[in-house]
């Protein structure tokens, strides 16, 4: 049986407890990275926990007055597909609305199909596309309007 979990706005360090355990990240999300990105900017971290140890985030960041950008998230490989990544989505989109942005704009990459299919599923739109010499690693931007 699947645990359930809990939502809640956290703290870099929470949010980098759940980071240390994901392959993919391979250890490039520092906090003085968070700290400086976050920096003078509304910001909102929210930690999914299971029997209160943080499993999953999302990280992300006013990029204007009508602009948020989700930065970051990810799920412990541990804790996939239990609808966490779909919660944390759904939680980072009504804080959004509540906050008065009027649209959200993510990036992410081929070698993250789950991640690009939960964002089309969620009516997130292709925006633009950054080429970085391999479709691997070259970015693609979607984003809603909210």
């Amino acid at each position: 049986m699947e645990k359930s979990y809990i939502i809640k706005p956290a703290s870099l360090d929470d949010l980098l407890l759940v980071d240390s355990q994901i392959p993919e990240f391979d250890g490039r999300n520092t906090l003085s990275k968070l700290q400086t990105k976050c920096a003078d900017v509304e910001h909102l971290a929210l930690v999914a926990y299971i029997d209160n140890e943080p499993v999953a985030y999302k990280l992300g960041y006013a990029l204007d007055s009508n602009t948020f950008y989700s930065w970051l998230g990810a799920v412990a490989p541990k804790c996939r597909g239990q609808g966490i990544a779909q919660a944390l989505l759904n939680a980072q989109e009504a804080w959004v609305k509540v906050n008065n942005y009027r649209a959200i704009k993510v990036k992410s990459m081929n070698r993250f199909p789950a991640m690009l299919s939960l964002l089309i599923k969620n009516g997130y739109a292709i925006a633009g596309y950054e080429d970085r010499d391999s479709p691997q690693t070259s970015k693609i931007l979607f984003t809603k309007d909210i």
